[in-house]
């Protein structure tokens, strides 16, 4: 049955090396569980691969895609040794260089007390050192 097999299946895919490649990786598929597409007859796994080839009940286009998906090698990502650091800062970063308190802040803000553009534009050169 296999000989007649391969013989109907060279006329869908005619190079035998990708015939066995792909006939290999339906009977993989099947193994792990996709549901056949022709009778089993007590046949083995790759002869009903090569079955559902002939016959052309399955897709090659996807058989290839999932033969080279099998085949291709995802590098491991490496070990991290350094310390992960957060991008976003909080509140306690943004005010740690500060004279001021996030507190001390709001309490102004809410009495009205924020000070002008220009008085917020010496403090901050005040923090950056510029005087």
């Amino acid at each position: 049955m296999a000989r007649v097999t391969v013989e109907d299946c060279v006329e869908k895919v005619p190079n035998r090396f990708e015939l066995v490649m792909l006939a290999a990786q339906r009977a993989r598929n099947i193994s792990r569980g996709e549901a056949l597409t022709v009778d089993r007859d007590n046949d083995k796994n790759p002869v009903v691969a090569l079955r559902e080839i002939a016959a052309g009940t399955i897709p090659l286009e996807s058989l290839r895609a999932d033969l080279i998906k099998s085949l291709q090698r995802v590098p491991e990502p490496e070990p991290t040794t350094e310390e992960v650091v957060d991008l976003l800062p909080t509140e306690s970063q943004i005010f740690a260089g500060m004279d001021i308190s996030p507190e001390e802040i709001a309490a102004e803000e809410a009495a009205g007390d924020a000070g002008t553009e220009e008085d917020i534009e010496a403090a901050i050169a005040r923090e950056l050192g510029g005087g």
